[in-house]
């Protein structure tokens, strides 16, 4: 079994409910046959033993003295024992194959009151026959392990039917992780399972109502923000000419910038957009996104030829690849050009933005891609920006079915985008 699925099934409540059934059941019937033994030894002194001689001792006169073998065989004919007798004038074993009488040491013959001398010194010992189908005794625990097999499949059958509901809690809580409320999830049961997934609903309506609440309040104030900097760059830019003015022109560009960034996201996040792909050669996309850069900066291409057309949203697509270089651009630390390359890998396309710049702490990597996160270190906001680039573009990859990961690159940090090649417009 490999470590993964022994993992799976260790984990498994079910496996481990028929489990602890097994385990009751074994310490149920143990204590069970342990006190009826413990009940049947307490009651043989009293009960069985009398019985038993009083038995032996009326079996013994009816074989006679000295014995007689004709009584003896007529008794081993009509009741299912084993009759040895031992002395001089007779050698008599009705199950000569058996023998089991000569183990019996003279304390047991004693104790178990299944031997008897006759007056002319013959030693008369009884013991139990063998069943007639010798076989029959093994089969039955054949029989039985089958039985308790079948019975151990059918308890966890019906432990999987129990908790059936538990996948579908798991599958709808991983979707409303995702930030997918479209659909509920079903109550199969009226039970403890189905007023816990209805309570899992009713908690997931509630954060998908605020979310929404509080996406259609940033959308709103970023939509009335428009109009005022729309004014406010106007009116700055008949201000004389000097650095003050240049000052706040520049600052205004950056809100502009933030708050046309805010309503992308808040789009791409909340499911308010429909992708207007078409069949694009990223490569292509990707050089006359660079020709685009304000400035012209200097950027190191290596792009692979001869690579599929993918289905994109060239605007969308263009908006990551301007962030992606503006970031790299802002963190290069004056250091070499930062590199842009584009190759293939397996089923993918692979894009990757690269500086040069000091890099990130390892702490700060996996939230780098969150919104408004910015590291004490390396990013701060003398340097530009706001926190919302990279975590822009993960929603632009996401929105493609891709992947957006930052890596420190030593020196620098690099950003890979994957697409998948058989990417469709949403």
């Amino acid at each position: 079994m490999k470590a993964g699925a022994w993992w799976q099934w260790k984990r498994a409540i079910g496996w481990r409910l028929v489990a602890l059934f097994l385990l009751l059941a074994v310490a149920i019937s143990a204590v069970f046959l342990l006190g009826l033994q413990r009940a049947l030894m307490g009651g043989w002194q009293g009960y069985a033993r009398p019985m038993l001689t009083d038995y032996a001792d009326r079996l013994t006169a009816e074989i006679g003295s000295p014995p007689s073998r004709a009584r003896a065989e007529d008794i081993v004919a009509r009741l299912p024992i084993t009759v040895h007798i031992e002395g001089p004038r007779l050698q008599y074993d009705s199950h000569p194959r058996r023998r089991w009488a000569e183990h019996f040491e003279d304390d047991d013959e004693e104790r178990f009151s299944l031997t008897r001398r006759t007056a002319d010194g013959h030693l008369i010992r009884f013991g139990l026959a063998e069943p007639d189908r010798p076989d029959r005794p093994r089969r039955w625990g054949w029989v039985t392990l089958a039985l308790l097999l079948a019975l151990t499949a059918a308890a966890y059958a019906l432990v999987r039917r129990w908790l059936k509901p538990l996948d579908d809690i798991g599958a709808g809580a991983e979707r409303y992780g995702q930030g997918d409320f479209s659909r509920p999830i079903a109550v199969r049961r009226d039970d403890e399972l189905g007023d816990l997934a209805g309570r899992i609903n009713r908690m997931a309506d509630g954060l998908h109502g605020m979310l929404d609440a509080k996406r259609a309040l940033l959308l709103a104030i970023s939509h009335e923000l428009r109009s005022p900097l729309t004014r406010a760059r106007l009116n700055a830019e008949l201000l004389p000419e000097g650095p003050e003015q240049q000052a706040v022109v520049r600052d205004l560009a950056v809100m502009r910038d933030l708050v046309t960034d805010l309503l992308e996201s808040e789009r791409l996040a909340g499911g308010h957009v429909v992708l207007q792909a078409e069949p694009t050669d990223l490569a292509a996309l990707v050089r006359e996104q660079l020709a685009a850069q304000p400035g012209n900066p200097p950027v190191a291409l290596a792009l692979e030829t001869g690579l599929p057309q993918l289905h994109l949203d060239r605007v969308r697509i263009r908006l990551l690849l301007r962030n992606l270089v503006d970031n790299a651009l802002r963190h290069g630390a004056g250091g070499p050009p930062p590199q842009v390359s584009l190759h293939r890998d397996a089923d993918h396309l692979l894009l990757t933005v690269r500086d040069h710049g000091p890099g990130v702490s390892p702490e700060h990597l996996a939230h780098l891609a969150e919104a408004f996160y910015r590291p004490d270190s390396a990013r701060t906001r003398a340097a530009g920006g706001v926190g919302l680039g990279l975590h822009l573009c993960q929603l632009v990859a996401q929105a493609h079915g891709g992947t957006l990961s930052v890596q420190n690159a030593q020196p620098g940090l690099a950003a890979r985008v994957r697409l998948p090649i058989t990417s469709k417009a949403a």
